[in-house]
């Protein structure tokens, strides 16, 4: 499991910067200022704002690695995977801190090459994929899996802006939805042209 890679894990903070622009920060400072209290018990704040010097133009992925202190900061520009083909897949996977150790789920990807994406499924739920999150429509609201492996910003944000609804979901449950929907801090919302009841 990710965490037990290391006694000092790194951690992440993945940030969207569209055009000088910074997205969610508050929301990135939140998780990281949780996950240095979770992890080293350290309660001082790790102020990412002054760290970051955005790039005026363009689109950048923000790679923030840290532990008790920042570690390095990078600007990587980017481009968004396609994702046109899904598989459910069942995993014991622990990865409720965004840790730089992707290791286990990089593995999940690569046994299962002839798709674009995995949906994790545990302990019979429906969780993420191993990039984002995940939303289905139920024909009126989106509804996201209410244990996710990992409480991502673009989430947080939706569901306090009540646009998005936590619920259990099995993979019984994907006949009732309309359609799916990927989210994370670089992607936004995205829904995909993937019929929910089609996915296995």
């Amino acid at each position: 499991m990710p965490q037990e890679q290391s006694k000092t894990p790194l951690l992440l903070e993945t940030i969207r910067i569209e055009e000088g622009k910074i997205h969610n920060l508050g929301y990135h400072q939140q998780r990281c200022d949780k996950s240095r209290q979770l992890l080293f018990n350290s309660h001082d704040i790790l102020d990412l704002s002054s760290y970051i010097d955005a790039p005026k133009s363009g689109l950048y992925r923000c790679r923030i690695l840290y532990a008790e202190h920042l570690h390095s900061i990078e600007y990587i520009p980017y481009t968004p995977k396609e994702i046109q083909s899904l598989r459910i897949v069942s995993s014991e996977i622990e990865y409720s801190l965004k840790y730089a150790n992707r290791d286990a789920l990089n593995a999940l990807l690569e046994s299962n090459k002839d798709v674009d994406e995995v949906i994790i499924e545990k302990k019979g739920y429906l969780t993420d994929t191993t990039i984002s999150n995940i939303a289905f429509l139920d024909g009126e609201q989106w509804i996201t899996p209410a244990k996710p492996l990992l409480e991502g910003t673009m989430r947080a944000k939706l569901i306090d802006e009540g646009f998005l609804h936590p619920k259990q979901i099995t993979k019984e449950d994907l006949k009732n939805y309309s359609q799916v929907a990927l989210m994370n801090a670089m992607i936004g919302f995205k829904i995909l042209n993937i019929e929910p009841y089609k996915i296995s």
